[in-house]
């Protein structure tokens, strides 16, 4: 069975995130590693940093992912907010290796009128300098997102991360994070078998699956091929549960992460109502 989990936030203290992934019965986990709102966010302390490696080997096994800060733009034709973006993602990448965070998460960014090729070049050759500037080797993998293309948005079709990785001076640390909301509304449909079979095909052509190393799961607000980014509870969007269930029991994810990103409140009972739902779509035995 994949492994289910949830984005959890860290308020209070980031290793506090192992303790509400539990509320829910969580397998998996994605964070915030500071501030996601600010350019120069408090980090944690070196205290910090080693409750949360603690707390980790107690919740033995559990995949973790860091998102990047929503602020950061590589592609960006701005110089100041180039030049904000580049600092800031490199002490993502500082951070996700500190606390031993394997994956890190990020946008393809916004080309803001400048086209989609020219948006692309940036976006690498400003990726491969942050990773240079990190100075972290392969501690961590960065994790392309797929995105619904929404206004200048990059990285909506599976063409255009391709095109990413093939120009990047560091292919083996790049991987995808595949949103089902944003997929679907880029276009990919996987409510049926033969949808599915077709998009994983896509997938699996232009970039390899086994690049593909995490799931956002989240139904889809918005109509196929809408290119608009709006998470909806497991079954009460666009996607259906037969999406869902097409993805749960391919047996080439079996052991993949799959988080939530869909909307919560504070006693998390909308995570466990999801959770529940994806894992009572998982069949038992041989398909």
């Amino acid at each position: 069975m994949p492994r289910f989990g949830a984005h959890m936030s860290i308020s209070g203290g980031i290793a506090l995130a192992f303790d509400r992934l539990a509320q829910v019965e969580g397998e998996a986990l994605q964070i915030f590693t500071a501030n996601q709102r600010q350019w120069q966010p408090k980090t944690p302390t070196s205290a910090e940093i080693e409750t949360f490696k603690v707390r980790r080997r107690q919740a033995a096994g559990v995949p973790v992912a860091a998102h990047d800060s929503y602020l950061i733009n590589l592609a960006s034709p701005n110089p100041e907010t180039e030049g904000k973006s580049l600092a800031a993602f490199s002490e993502e990448l500082r951070r996700c290796a500190a606390l031993g965070v394997e994956y890190l998460i990020m946008h393809p960014g916004s080309h803001l009128g400048e086209g989609v090729e020219a948006g692309l070049r940036r976006f690498t050759a400003n990726l491969d300098r942050a990773i240079g500037e990190a100075d972290i080797g392969l501690q961590v993998m960065v994790l392309l997102e797929t995105t619904a293309g929404q206004g200048t948005n990059l990285g909506a079709s599976f063409e255009e991360l391709a095109t990413i990785i093939a120009a990047s001076a560091h292919p083996k640390q790049l991987g995808v994070c595949y949103d089902t909301c944003h997929t679907f509304a880029a276009g990919y449909d996987i409510r049926t078998p033969k949808g599915y079979a077709e998009t994983m095909a896509r997938f699996d052509q232009l970039l390899g699956l086994e690049r593909l190393r995490f799931f956002h799961l989240n139904d889809a607000g918005k109509g196929l091929g809408s290119r608009i980014d709006r998470h909806a509870h497991i079954g009460q969007g666009e996607i259906t549960v037969e999406g869902f269930r097409n993805l749960v029991n391919d047996p080439r994810f079996s052991n993949h992460p799959m988080v939530l990103e869909t909307p919560k409140s504070e006693d998390l009972h909308e995570d466990r109502e999801n959770l529940q739902l994806l894992r009572s779509l998982v069949r038992q035995g041989p398909l």
